[in-house]
């Protein structure tokens, strides 16, 4: 049983909860690694919203996608997969509730697992070789992790939303995985989104298409990159290389 507040999460007429299967959920977090790989995930693989998830207090806003209007936090269901998605960046102080609302939202669609995509910041992204890294509340998850090449987070801490629910999991007996992608903070990066939807296309088995995704990467990073050029800025890398930051 999920214990604490969480947010409401409003279906649509005739929407039936019960999805089944994986649960994914993906948060405008560092990089915005979550909500991109979330994104991916829900167009390539044609699901259908769900609901929305509401509250007096979030920003009055309509985000549009495609010519429609959407609430900026959903749900979306399809054949034994379903997507949590926020597009809209939130201060901590609602990470709970939001964590509380997604684990209701997995115990209710009667879901096998749940995989929480997030980005990991690191300062010095020269030569980076496109890291993951993985923490799971269950046996199966963490052999899972480890079958597919996943460094495994051994020691540390991973605060936020994915920090809360890889807990909740182990608390509350269930099946809850983080998949943490090496990430820029200083732009969206759609190249770690893309290292961690083909590590969830491998950990569940589900086909996820990725061609699209790396030329957004392509896109975005060339652009970042005639920023600099035009600014003439170059930004100094750290005298040595840093542990990353799980959060």
């Amino acid at each position: 049983m999920v214990e604490g507040d969480s947010y409401d999460l409003v279906l649509h007429k005739d929407a039936n909860p019960r999805t089944g299967g994986v649960a994914i959920c993906g948060f405008s977090t560092v990089g915005m690694v979550g909500v991109i790989a979330a994104s991916h995930v829900i167009s390539q693989l044609n699901l259908q919203q769900l609901g929305t998830v509401l509250n007096s207090e979030f920003p009055a806003m309509a985000l549009v996608h495609h010519e429609v209007p959407k609430h900026p936090v959903r749900v979306y269901q399809g054949d034994n997969v379903g997507v949590f998605t926020a597009e809209v960046r939130f201060g901590p102080e609602r990470d709970v509730l939001f964590a509380n609302t997604v684990l209701e939202w997995f115990i209710k669609g009667g879901f096998d697992q749940l995989i929480v995509i997030d980005g990991v910041a690191r300062e010095n992204m020269d030569g980076r070789d496109g890291t993951l890294y993985g923490v799971s509340s269950s046996p199966k998850g963490r052999k899972q992790l480890r079958d597919s090449g996943i460094d495994p987070i051994t020691q540390g801490i991973v605060s936020g939303i994915s920090g809360y629910l890889i807990a909740e999991g182990d608390r509350l007996n269930l099946d809850v995985t983080a998949i943490l992608a090496d990430c820029n903070p200083m732009y969206p990066d759609a190249r770690a989104a893309a290292l961690a939807v083909e590590s969830v296309s491998e950990l569940t088995g589900i086909p996820i298409p990725l061609s699209s995704l790396l030329d957004d990467a392509r896109r975005i990073e060339d652009s970042v990159r005639e920023v600099f050029e035009n600014s003439q800025t170059m930004l100094p890398a750290p005298d040595s290389e840093l542990d990353p930051s799980f959060g």
